[in-house]
């Protein structure tokens, strides 16, 4: 009896059942509400299914390397392993080849149009970045360095591939909380603006009406993206790499001559991208990693460079209205912030809510897409000022 007793416990120890630690049952726990709240919420799940699927698969531990077969079980589950399957997706995070390839679908499935409409709108982009430099500030006095305290800055911003890109550049140790934060929060946005948009707006703001936008001709359009294109390149080179490729999808999009590509940027390669992109980030979510202090630091950070963003926008709306002749509705400040185009749907539903005669969709994507802009801007200000690694 006592010698199958001690077969029974190496056979144990060959498994990753023993090495199975309350942390992993915390993460596991993480994952499969991410993935509930993407199922039944409907919270953005293209990007939750994924996160929260890898996450739940990194916190399931195979068998020490020393047992015959474990490094090629762990190989498959860890980042660390070179030469597993979530290795080389987080490989192509890591060495900034797939966020460039996000901003060529975005920019293929983005009409700027709404910010060509009304220029003035794209103020509130630039206003709904405090968030930014509040997190950064905060970041250093809890003893980050000033790379660190800007990568966990740039999270404000609810722009995942320039999240990911500054803090490479910066600090890529922080890679893995910064990024997972930087997404999350992004799905989790219906859950996190409005009560911020609700407390500094009036019922009579949230229901104000916008008049329709005048039509943004053709020739604009195209020309829109060239002339970005040349000013990022020549004033804010540190960003050029993806606000370039972002150029480029809406280009294909634009001329009317290359709907194969545009369709492919937008369609087939960007569902490619972003399964990559979630089992990269997810798999970085592994317990003795995640559950730390720092990284507990940097999720609230970026939790209060959010919400400070989403007011900072709203306020700077209420402010223009001082002195605008026709008001526009606070609501749409918020979107200022770059995720696109979830920030815009938030402020369209809050509004609607308040008022279903009113459609602020398309005033929304005015800041929502100058936000992209305003993060990238204030990404190659950091990278400018701190340094390039």
């Amino acid at each position: 009896m006592d010698q199958v007793i001690v077969f029974l416990q190496a056979l144990l120890e060959q498994t990753g059942a023993a090495h199975f630690s309350f942390g992993n049952l915390v993460m596991i726990i993480i994952g499969a509400t991410m993935i509930y709240l993407a199922i039944t919420k409907h919270y953005e799940p293209l990007l939750l299914i994924g996160i929260g699927f890898s996450c739940i698969v990194a916190n399931v531990p195979g068998p020490p390397d020393d047992v015959p077969g474990g490094q090629a079980i762990s190989a498959l589950l860890y980042v660390v392993k070179e030469g597993g399957l979530f290795h080389y997706a987080y490989e192509g995070v890591a060495k900034l080849i797939i966020p460039p390839l996000i901003f060529l679908g975005v920019g293929a499935m983005t009409d700027f149009g709404p910010m060509i409409a009304n220029p003035k709108l794209v103020i509130l982009g630039a206003g709904a970045h405090l968030g930014i430099f509040v997190a950064l500030i905060l970041a250093k006095m809890l003893g980050f360095t000033l790379a660190e305290a800007g990568a966990i800055g740039i999270i404000g911003g609810a722009d995942g591939p320039m999240a990911i890109f500054v803090t490479v550049k910066l600090a890529p140790h922080l890679l893995g909380p910064v990024s997972v934060a930087a997404y999350s929060y992004m799905a989790l946005m219906p859950m996190i603006q409005p009560p911020v948009m609700k407390l500094l707006t009036t019922k009579e703001e949230r229901q104000i009406g916008m008049a329709q936008s005048r039509k943004v001709t053709k020739l604009e359009k195209i020309a829109f993206p060239v002339v970005i294109a040349i000013i990022v390149n020549l004033f804010f080179p540190p960003v050029a790499p993806l606000i370039t490729m972002l150029m480029l999808g809406n280009l294909l999009k634009e001329c009317g001559v290359t709907d194969r590509l545009s369709k492919t940027a937008a369609g087939g390669l960007m569902n490619v991208i972003i399964m990559i992109l979630t089992v990269a980030i997810g798999s970085t979510m592994a317990a003795d990693k995640f559950l730390t202090w720092q990284t507990i630091e940097i999720v609230v950070l970026g939790l209060i460079a959010f919400m400070v963003g989403t007011g900072s926008g709203v306020i700077t709306a209420k402010i223009m209205n001082l002195f605008l002749k026709t008001k526009i509705n606070p609501l749409i400040g918020s979107a200022g912030i770059a995720s696109v185009p979830i920030a815009a749907r938030v402020s369209h539903i809050v509004a609607y809510k308040e008022n279903p005669n009113n459609l602020l969709i398309y005033h929304a994507m005015g800041p929502n897409l100058a936000g992209v802009f305003g993060t990238a801007i204030s990404g190659g200000i950091m990278l400018a000022l701190i340094g390039v690694s």
